[in-house]
């Protein structure tokens, strides 16, 4: 018999890569690492790594996944991650690839791409700014292809067809491509004389021709086009019902400035505090216009509006964050009103749970990113002001909410034992002190190791990080049959509670774990609060893994 000493088995659990800060780590799938970069990847800088990087990566990874999972993949990032540059690489992903198996030969392999693409299209480019993402990626040739080509430009087509023309017109907003760029690559036919108008308004035409006829083009435009074209000349009475971005660079009244406050959408509204408080649409302190300030402070509470607007919990939070002095009391507690409803689907666990929020060094860079200005080579932190710390923060103090008598552990090179939390403060008033905690490297598994020495038998255990543990490696610098520290604390938390179950919430776009995924242990990247439904899925036992629940997509 062979020598058990010399060629006995490789440990199941023994680490596999180095993750991006050079500590020992899990290498994640194809499939899960594509899954964490679609939901937290945004092709900007991280603390770790370079957007190009990220792109690389996901390419790689792209080729290495079916076309159904990239359309499933697609549709989940953008429908329940919220985001918009990863989704439409997507997509743009699959049409480089049916088109390379047309060119190939291959006519049924591209006829059955081409079907998922047709699925997940309307889907994913679900608005303007979604358009223009998937022309620009298109083009940038980064998917296969630089041109549309027929394929997309059918496509294309269809999502024109299905807008009546006012909803095109709302769509039109932004610049680099324009619409008039799309309506240029993708020449869409119009079927009537107003849409004929309307293509010849966003290509800059002053007459064109339709159905054999020649027309003057501001004469056919719809009456919406029309009523905003006449308003930017001679801007009196009640503004047009356009979107903001067309009106705000207008000399408005103050009554004006009023009425566009009060018929915004939830999402709108949020955004513009600060722009509709500089023109006084408020009041002032000691002079407010109640009447103005409890309309607004009704809408950003209203329940049905912050689910329609499918509204991030981390959104409102960089709403609050750069709220200026000058806003009113009614209308910042409005928000915090609507943060506890964007954060009540975190799921209440039957039994003790302890969320360890990362407070590291590298968690305090932007949650979307840092972007390189090309013209100075500089970084541009616009990205975001909400930094991966503050979503963790708001991750911790969401639990806290909904479990009362749930522990906070947060960590950088150790835990943090000694910081206390009351469940009845505010989300915001919560995730506040967390988040102006101290911070230093980065170890992930002192929480843990909290855990056991304070002799905890919890049900659940959720981290909330970028997963970029490197202190407690046992072999710095390499791997070799040794697992993660974060695995060996775990591994003794079973021991004396075998039901547990460990939640691994990543907020960065990277491809490794400190905890491989297993019947007892969930990885899930994102910052949406979708990340609480998969999360309670887990928990009761419905769903095995995040995957699970990306190929539940129909």
């Amino acid at each position: 018999m062979a020598s058990k000493a010399l060629f006995k088995g490789k440990s199941a659990s023994a680490a596999t890569a180095k993750n991006e800060a050079g500590g020992i780590a899990y290498a994640l799938s194809a499939k899960e690492a594509l899954a964490q970069i679609a939901c937290t990847g945004c092709f900007n800088n991280t603390f770790y790594a370079t957007a190009k990087d990220q792109l690389e990566k996901v390419k790689g990874l792209t080729s290495k996944c079916d076309p159904e999972f990239l359309g499933k993949l697609a549709i989940y990032s953008r429908e329940k991650g919220f985001l918009k540059d990863m989704p439409a690489f997507l997509v743009a992903t699959l049409a480089g690839r049916a088109a390379e198996a047309f060119k190939r030969g291959a006519t049924k392999e591209g006829e059955d791409i081409n079907a998922i693409l047709w699925e997940t299209f309307p889907r994913v480019i679900d608005n303007g700014k979604m358009l223009k993402n998937f022309v620009q990626i298109i083009r940038s040739g980064e998917t296969g292809r630089k041109s549309l080509g027929t394929g997309p430009q059918r496509l294309i087509k269809a999502w024109f067809d299905a807008k009546d023309d006012q909803g095109l017109f709302f769509q039109s907003v932004g610049n680099d491509p324009s619409i008039g760029d799309v309506v240029k690559l993708a020449r869409p036919r119009p079927m009537t004389l107003s849409r004929a108008a309307m293509y010849a308004y966003f290509i800059g035409k002053d007459v064109g021709k339709f159905d054999g006829k020649d027309f003057i083009t501001s004469a056919s435009l719809p009456e919406t086009v029309a009523h905003f074209e006449s308003f930017k000349k001679e801007p009196h009475g009640e503004p047009p019902k356009v979107p903001f971005e067309l009106l705000e660079g207008l000399p408005l009244t103050l009554d004006q400035w009023k009425q566009l406050a009060l018929r915004q959408s939830w999402g709108s509204l949020r955004q513009r505090l600060n722009t509709f408080s500089r023109k006084g649409v408020f009041g002032k302190e000691g002079a407010w216009d109640t009447e103005t300030v409890k309309a607004v402070a009704e809408k950003l509470r209203d329940r049905e509006a912050i689910r329609k607007a499918k509204a991030m919990p981390y959104q409102i939070m960089i709403t609050y964050l750069n709220m200026g002095p000058e806003i009113p009391r009614q209308v910042i507690d409005a928000l915090q009103d609507a943060m506890e409803i964007a954060t009540e689907n975190v799921p209440v666990i039957d039994g003790p749970v302890v969320v360890m929020p990362d407070i590291s060094g590298s968690m305090h860079s932007p949650i979307t990113g840092q972007r390189i200005n090309p013209k100075t080579g500089k970084v541009e932190m616009h990205t975001s002001k909400v930094r991966c710390v503050d979503v963790a923060a708001l991750v911790a103090a969401s639990f806290l909410r909904t479990n009362p008598h749930a522990m906070v552990i947060p960590f950088e090179d150790k835990a943090l034992t000694n910081v206390r939390l009351n469940p009845r403060d505010t989300v915001m008033t919560n995730a506040e002190k967390l988040r102006s905690l101290p911070c230093g490297g980065t170890n992930c598994s002192a929480a843990l190791r909290a855990v056991n020495e304070f002799g905890v038998r919890p049900a659940l255990c959720v981290y909330v990080s970028d997963n970029e543990s490197w202190l407690d490696s046992p072999r710095y610098g390499g791997w070799g049959g040794s697992k993660t520290e974060t695995l060996r604390e775990w591994e003794i938390v079973k021991r004396r509670a075998p039901d547990a179950k460990l939640v691994c919430m990543d907020v960065q776009p990277y491809e490794t774990t400190q905890a491989p995924s297993r019947n007892d242990i969930l990885n899930v990247g994102g910052f949406s609060d979708q990340v609480f439904d998969v999360m309670a899925a887990f928990v009761s036992g419905k769903s095995g893994s995040w995957l699970d629940v990306i190929e539940a997509t129909e």
